[in-house]
């Protein structure tokens, strides 16, 4: 009946219900309905006519408008990509785009770690596989043996020549 289970479904329920709350909030703002859609190269002249746009719905409507304020309109019309930009860097972040830069950081630091471990994984390989190579060579010409099953001194002693010229 009234058991742990029932009480957790009701939670689960609220939380659900909470969450399409949100979601029909979310879709009522307008303001930035069409900033995702928009194509990066593009994006700034958007962004600058969707301001335009704000203060003229802010702005009284005058009937008449004078050479001023229409040269005021063109000016501000021929935004400059450098002006979108510096305005943007004086912007306050919000904590989802701080997040996201948290996240884009930590994301790289894991790659570069990734990247450095990989790189010291294949280093110890070669290494390993140049001393097995080393190795595999030594014994090879010191387990030589003559016809009769004797050891091959003769190798062996040029062996730990070549040995001792590469030492000094």
């Amino acid at each position: 009946g009234r058991g742990f289970a029932f009480r957790r479904k009701q939670k689960i329920e609220r939380q659900y219900r909470k969450l399409l709350k949100k979601g029909r909030k979310a879709h009522s703002q307008q303001d930035n309905q069409f900033i995702d859609t928009y194509p990066e190269h593009l994006k700034h002249l958007y962004l600058a006519e969707e301001e335009m746009l704000k203060k003229w719905r802010r702005a009284p409507d005058d009937s008449v408008l004078s050479e001023e304020k229409l040269n005021k309109t063109v000016d501000t019309c021929t935004f400059s990509y450098r002006s979108v930009t510096t305005e943007g860097k004086f912007k306050k972040k919000t904590s989802n785009q701080k997040a996201k830069e948290e996240y884009e950081k930590i994301k790289a630091e894991r790659a570069r770690r990734e990247e450095e471990a990989e790189k010291r994984k294949q280093q110890r390989e070669a290494a390993q596989q140049l001393y097995k190579q080393k190795k595999m060579e030594a014994y090879k010409i010191l387990s030589k043996k003559t016809k009769r099953g004797q050891p091959n001194l003769n190798l062996q002693m040029e062996f730990l020549l070549q040995k001792i010229q590469q030492n000094t």
